[in-house]
């Protein structure tokens, strides 16, 4: 009897007779043999029809197959280094063939299409080889950063999707009425995880994140994923080793369950190998400084324009894409100015105008990928800050109360699933980073 097998197993039945269940990525007609290429969402395999082996109906019933037709196929597993398919190396000789559906005229072929087509069609063009890779590179990412956060004492605490108060920025929040009262889309979990580090020390929360911002750039998605570490008694010190850890560890269990993922997306893993801790560490100023020194040394005004910055500014993507360049591997850049950052991050000791803020930036153009920092630990500080940036302080009663009742310096930072997964795919656009992307023009499907 035939036994039901994954693709992705099928190195472990030789010789046998199995069964796989799947669509039809492709068929090759070389009239008494029709090659077919089979994927089952784990892989792809080949199975071969040979006309003089089958009853009449079933190789007619193969020579019928349309691009993502649905089968099921029985036959024999046997080695074969030239057979193509993933993970390859074997094929199967079809003894049976059972048709579920005829698949109609596929609209994704292999051709050229244009991306708005692509997609139009998000939900047929995820069943392409290269979507296949990309998202099961996200499937580990989600699952290392779950796995890494749980077995070194974070404890996942959910926090809340609908907000009365803003995380950061007041004008970019998706605004909905809540029973007649007006309520955001969260923009971050991170005011809820401070309460939460005080009832289990070190907390993380890991979901869908929204920011209405008016952005059509490679790096932006108006509906993305992000997880946000908090840790009671860390300091800012403390944030990066521990960061440097946690990324180092999701990058190096890609490498080594997807190199064959990788080499669909054409990665070069030479850049990735070296993704290991102490990652560079350099100051705001000192980022200021190698920008200004590298416009200097440049003749080209263009690429003068887009460096220019003055100290307090903000980073934009060519700064952090030519400051990244800088280094084989990602960077920290901390104490940015205070007024660049959200109102709780505490200042720098005899340095208001700073704070103990920091990004991790990407090598490779993908820019920064965490954001954290210290927080205000101290009521009085943290009240100052909310009334100098205008903000209702009745919407911050509570989070004040975690500052009079067992305060503590406590840092945190979140990372961005989509552009970690941009990085370590090397993909030069997020929109394929996720299932379905949500951006500036696009809500379907």
């Amino acid at each position: 009897m035939a036994t039901l097998i994954r693709i992705a197993d099928i190195g472990q039945y030789d010789g046998q007779e199995v069964t796989v269940q799947g669509w039809l990525y492709n068929r090759t007609d070389k009239g008494r043999l029709q090659f077919l290429l089979v994927r089952d969402g784990t892989g792809i395999a080949q199975c071969v029809a040979f006309q003089k082996d089958l009853p009449e109906a079933v190789f007619s019933a193969a020579q019928l197959l349309t691009q993502e037709s649905s089968v099921v196929i029985t036959g024999t597993v046997r080695a074969d280094q030239r057979a193509p398919g993933y993970p390859g190396g074997f094929e199967i000789g079809v003894k049976d063939l059972k048709l579920i559906q005829v698949a109609g005229e596929y609209p994704i072929q292999p051709k050229e299409h244009g991306i708005e087509f692509l997609m139009d069609n998000r939900h047929l063009w995820v069943r392409s080889l290269r979507q296949w890779a990309i998202l099961r590179i996200r499937a580990t990412i989600i699952r290392t950063i779950r796995n890494w956060l749980d077995e070194h004492g974070y404890l996942l605490v959910d926090t809340p999707i609908l907000t009365p108060a803003a995380g950061e920025n007041t004008t970019t929040l998706f605004e909905i009425d809540y029973f007649g009262e007006p309520a955001y889309l969260a923009q971050t979990g991170q005011l809820y995880n401070e309460a939460n580090i005080g009832a289990f020390g070190k907390v993380y929360c890991f979901g869908p994140t929204f920011r209405a911002e008016k952005s059509k750039t490679r790096r932006h998605l108006m509906e993305f994923w992000m997880v946000e570490p908090e840790m009671a008694f860390f300091s800012l010190e403390d944030l990066m080793a521990m960061e440097e850890e946690f990324v180092s560890a999701i990058v190096q269990t890609v490498l080594a369950q997807h190199r064959q993922e990788l080499e669909i997306l054409e990665r070069d893993t030479s850049r990735l190998e070296n993704i290991k801790p102490p990652f560079p560490r350099i100051t705001y100023d000192e980022a200021v400084e190698r920008l200004q020194k590298l416009i200097e040394e440049t003749d080209d005004p263009e690429r003068k324009a887009e460096l220019a910055i003055t100290w307090g500014d903000d980073f934009g993507a060519p700064h952090e894409t030519a400051i990244a360049e800088m280094f084989d591997r990602p960077v920290f850049v901390y104490h940015y100015p205070t007024a660049a950052k959200a109102f709780y991050m505490q200042p720098v000791e005899g340095r208001p105008e700073a704070c103990r803020s920091v990004d991790l930036l990407a090598p490779e153009g993908y820019g920064e990928i965490t954001g954290g920092s210290e927080r205000i630990f101290d009521a009085d500080l943290l009240k100052q800050r909310i009334d100098e940036i205008g903000i209702s302080p009745e919407n911050y009663a509570w989070y004040l109360d975690l500052r009079r009742y067992g305060g503590v310096p406590h840092a945190g930072f979140g990372l961005g699933v989509e552009r970690t997964v941009a990085w370590v795919c090397g993909l030069p656009h997020i929109r394929e980073t996720i299932p379905y992307a949500r951006m500036l023009n696009r809500l379907y499907p």
